[in-house]
């Protein structure tokens, strides 16, 4: 494998020219569990370019401590789906820019292929994947580090600069590279326990992703483009240029993606993520076709949408784990006295794609309506740690996977064609007021 750094060079004049295509037999048995070890850390530089710290070879177990490793430490369950993919990138990328540009649609040729997946209906696999997650956040370092097991060496470095800022996370593969896994992190902000140099660009990212139209709550706040037309219009051209912008974390989340099958070209891929991070995970997932897994995610299908990413016949290699009480996941936390309005955010989505997995904590565990239930600890602590009771009555780990049904969202707001500023004006507004993505 190339030096981390040499790839970050090479790889953008390469990305366009690769898309994943696994020669890793399918169709022959897969393994009972997959073990996972932190492979590299992602981050995006200053100049955009997707750049990786490599972690070093950790100690095996059974050297270190002379026992055999437990295979439960830090395994997942395994399991056969189909999925959807287009023949090539560029293939998808021309039907989605004809789309955006001329609101044109274009035949796009899908294949059916039967890969290997996390397997979303066992309860300690999803618990061993919100810990990755999680740990996508933070340092191997840092007290909110989980220890997947003892077989995992703590002291990996951190693999981006402390007052960059953007798209992180990791990246984790089997020992045979057979199966990597891609981390992202989600929004970094004091309102969700946490915070650091992303926040700008996370607020950024959530605000036009998320909203009806660019962050307007009311006439109080600083909109994140100028598609706003007065009243409840909203200019649709208008807001689907604001989110195909360069500056969003989806073509970087594309653009990281690329480099990953060009390192592992022979590789499986799935993706998983917190929050924004689970959103862009979905909408990568669909991207390319490959098993995403996403927790307390904002509904990500409105920016899909306007992202114009051509829809495959299913999207159910892409699933979504979130409960009842995350405001923000179950599309409830706005209006100008909500949590995430006071904390400048404008989380108005509500419908996600793929399959749902749907813990119901309030009816069954009293829980409140809260915004400090979003966080991944909450999931991994109070609600994947132990058994749910109301699965296990019916005989499941999990509850089962779902697709949402009759979902609508700001259906208070009309969106068309409407008087607005030439396309020169509206960037240079873009540019010059786009500077803290919030209110």
């Amino acid at each position: 494998m190339l030096p981390s750094t040499l790839t970050s060079l090479l790889v953008p004049l390469l990305n366009i020219f690769t898309y994943s295509r696994s020669t890793v037999d399918e169709s022959g048995p897969i393994p009972e569990k997959l073990q996972f070890e932190l492979r590299h850390l992602h981050a995006v530089s200053g100049d955009a370019r997707v750049v990786f710290s490599d972690a070093p070879s950790r100690t095996p177990y059974i050297q270190s401590h002379g026992q055999s490793r437990p295979d439960h430490s830090y395994s997942v369950r395994p399991k056969r789906l189909s999925t959807f993919r287009p023949q090539s990138f560029e293939a998808f990328d021309h039907a989605r820019i004809r789309s955006a540009k001329f609101g044109q649609s274009e035949d796009l040729q899908w294949d059916e292929d039967e890969i290997v997946g996390p397997d979303v209906e066992n309860r300690e696999t999803l618990l061993e994947l919100a810990k990755m997650t999680n740990n996508a956040y933070v340092p191997a370092d840092d007290p909110a580090w989980y220890d997947l097991g003892p077989g995992w060496n703590d002291s990996y470095p951190f693999g981006w600069e402390p007052d960059a800022d953007g798209f992180r996370g990791h990246v984790f593969a089997t020992p045979d590279n057979k199966t990597v896994v891609l981390s992202i992190k989600g929004t970094s902000a004091g309102l969700f326990g946490g915070g650091g140099p992303t926040v700008r660009k996370d607020k950024l990212n959530d605000n036009l992703l998320f909203s009806c139209c660019c962050a307007r709550v009311d006439w109080s706040w600083k909109t994140v483009c100028g598609c706003y037309r007065g009243g409840w219009k909203c200019d649709q051209d208008c807001l689907d240029h604001a989110l195909i912008e360069d500056s969003l974390f989806y073509p970087i989340g594309t653009n990281l993606y690329n480099n990953l099958t060009y390192m592992y070209p022979d590789s499986t891929m799935w993706i998983i993520g917190h929050s924004l991070g689970g959103a862009l995970a979905s909408l990568i997932g669909v991207t390319f076709g490959i098993p995403a897994v996403a927790f307390e995610s904002p509904g990500e299908k409105m920016a899909a949408g306007r992202l114009h990413l051509p829809s495959p016949p299913s999207t159910q290699h892409v699933t979504h784990i979130y409960h009842s009480a995350d405001p923000i996941a179950m599309g409830t936390c706005n209006g100008v006295l909500s949590s995430c309005a006071l904390g400048g955010y404008a989380m108005e989505a509500r419908c996600h794609l793929g399959n749902t997995i749907f813990y119901d904590t309030v009816s069954n565990l009293g829980w409140s309506v809260d915004i400090r239930t979003h966080g991944i600890v909450t999931v991994i602590e109070k609600i994947l740690s132990e058994p749910w009771s109301p699965s296990v009555e019916a005989g499941r780990e999990v509850p089962e996977p779902k697709p949402e049904k009759d979902c609508v969202e700001c259906y208070s707001w009309e969106f068309g064609d409407y008087t607005k500023p030439d396309s020169e004006s509206r960037w240079r507004w873009h540019r010059l007021n786009v500077t803290d993505g919030g209110s």
